[in-house]
């Protein structure tokens, strides 16, 4: 083994490889429901999926968030739109069952304290998985009808 090869770092994962398996895994979840979805592609979207209930005829615009390892979720509270819904998606390594959180937008908007003092830090914004128990598996939202 050569100086070099001993000291390189581990490869870092592609952000964009990590956020696309976290829109597809929500994605095959809310379909496994009997939602209509339709993703939206590229960079910089406003929305990662739309989704439509059709027993209730709801609509839903998603934002989705993943790690691929229990870490904070990048997201500024000043970011936060009430419309949305947004799913928390911890990806774990293969072979470990991935886990959600399901937050109504409605609640990051009007609860920041909620989410602990990090989720409004002005310079690195986040929400760790922690603080997000209460909405684990929460796709019973999906299911509401409008107020």
């Amino acid at each position: 083994m050569s100086d070099e090869s001993a000291t390189e770092k581990p490869k870092r994962v592609d952000g964009q490889m990590t956020g696309l398996a976290g829109e597809l895994f929500v994605a095959a979840e809310l379909l496994k429901r009997n939602l209509q979805v339709s993703l939206t592609f590229g960079n910089a979207k406003a929305i990662d999926l739309f989704a439509h209930n059709p027993a209730t005829e709801r609509m839903f615009t998603v934002q989705v968030k993943a790690s691929r390892k229990k870490n904070y979720f990048p997201i500024s509270h000043g970011k936060v739109n009430a419309a949305h819904v947004y799913v928390f998606v911890l990806l774990n390594k293969p072979g470990e069952a991935v886990q959600y959180f399901i937050v109504p937008g409605k609640v990051l908007a009007e609860e920041p304290e909620r989410f602990t003092k990090w989720f409004v830090d002005p310079k690195f914004p986040g929400i760790h998985p922690n603080v997000l128990k209460d909405f684990a598996e929460n796709w019973k939202l999906f299911d509401e009808k409008a107020c």
